[in-house]
């Protein structure tokens, strides 16, 4: 069904919405505020409907032209039709109307978002899919399947020159290839499957070549792992752990999380979801006696080498909640950094339990955030501050640094 629409606002996950003429809201990607727009309903439910675009018959004078041709078609980009410093305005009064929406918290204390120097070509990490012929894709926006690409104006340069030049003749059980950059400018190729290899690699540049399955990970070609230097600190990064993707913005990343984190020398500090050790390392380096937990095997063996130089450091390869229940020593600060899915709430009550004097969250989804802000305020703590960190331009992901305070 088509149907015209006056758009009213903007969503998280990148889309536009107004209401139909019975008042059923409804989503539309790739339009802004106050457009009237041509839709296609997709996707219908009592109260809510997804559409396609189909037309922009009153664009909003903020619009501006894509720059990428895949764009629309792409999953990756959602907001390529909006400039930067729009960009951050949306992005900021989402992550608000978030906290407000789930959270039941009224004018949210959200601060201007910390904007990425670079806008564009700034991912130090990619991951691409295969297409149905075997080259190079990315994701269509519906999700249904990989189509070949010619350009991407997100990775850095390095990887920019890289992945063009990837030729698989046999593609075997491969399901997905990343490509990471570090800060030296030594790149690495990673590649996803099922089944061991069986094929041969004929390295034509100077990268790092990895193979990884269920049952492991293999080192084809080059180093086992990357550098990456952050505020003068160098972390070892394995093929496979998890580090922050914008490298130009990481150190006000850090500095945001210091500054809210306010450690003081011989402060007792949880790290949580701890990574290969980037917060713990300045949390040491400031004084404090950092007790970490990361479940991950490869980031906790990143994060011993990193952090071999500050004695005093514990770390306990676990899940975060069982972690937690087995220590009773009150943290003055509580850092944590959870995947998409947020805390939870058996985290939360033990934090509540813990009542740390700070507790310092970075968040990847505003949703989650806002869903564990109620918890947190509900257990005594309130939310002194939110800094949206534009750690992703030209999608909708949105990074936060909120710092909690027990009462």
């Amino acid at each position: 069904m088509d149907l015209d629409l006056t758009l009213t606002g903007m969503a998280y996950g990148g889309e536009a919405l107004g209401r139909d003429v019975e008042g059923r809201m409804v989503f539309v990607p790739f339009a802004l505020s106050g457009e009237q727009v041509r839709v296609q309903i997709v996707e219908t439910h009592t109260r809510w409907a997804r559409a396609r675009l189909l037309e922009v018959s009153q664009p909003s004078e903020l619009r501006i032209p894509a720059r990428c041709r895949h764009y629309q078609m792409c999953g990756g980009c959602h907001y390529q039709h909006l400039g930067h410093e729009d960009q951050l305005q949306v992005k900021a009064e989402i992550v608000r109307e978030q906290l407000e929406r789930i959270g039941g918290l009224q004018k949210p204390p959200v601060l201007a978002p910390l904007p990425s120097p670079e806008p564009w070509n700034y991912r130090n990490l990619m991951r691409f899919h295969l297409a149905s012929q075997g080259q190079m894709g990315l994701m269509s926006a519906d999700g249904s399947s990989a189509f070949p690409i010619r350009e991407c104006h997100l990775p850095l340069p390095e990887l920019d020159a890289l992945w063009p030049r990837l030729q698989l003749e046999d593609t075997q059980s491969i399901e997905q290839i990343s490509m990471r950059v570090d800060t030296r400018g030594e790149t690495m190729i990673l590649f996803h499957a099922g089944q061991p290899p069986a094929i041969e690699v004929d390295i034509m540049a100077s990268t790092s070549v990895h193979w990884e399955t269920p049952k492991g990970r293999l080192v084809l070609a080059g180093d086992p792992a990357l550098e990456m230097t952050v505020l003068g600190k160098t972390f070892r990064v394995t093929a496979g752990a998890f580090f922050q993707v914008n490298t130009g913005l990481l150190p006000d990343l850090v500095q945001a999380v210091m500054s809210a984190a306010h450690i003081q020398p011989d402060q007792l500090a949880y790290d949580l979801y701890a990574g290969v050790g980037l917060f713990s390392l300045f949390m040491a380096e400031a004084g404090a006696r950092v007790i970490a937990v990361e479940q991950s095997e490869t980031a906790c063996s990143d994060f011993e080498f990193n952090l071999d130089p500050y004695p005093g450091i514990e770390l306990y390869e676990s899940d975060v909640g069982a972690a937690l229940d087995a220590h009773t020593a009150g943290p003055v600060v509580v850092l944590a950094d959870p995947p998409r899915a947020g805390l939870g709430r058996r985290v939360i009550e033990r934090l509540v339990e813990l009542k740390p004097e700070r507790l310092v969250y970075v968040s990847c989804d505003p949703a989650t955030l806002a869903r564990d802000a109620r918890l947190l305020l509900d257990g005594g703590f309130r939310l002194c501050s939110v800094q949206p960190v534009d750690m992703f331009p030209q999608t909708f992901h949105i990074e936060t640094v909120s710092l909690f305070e027990s009462t």
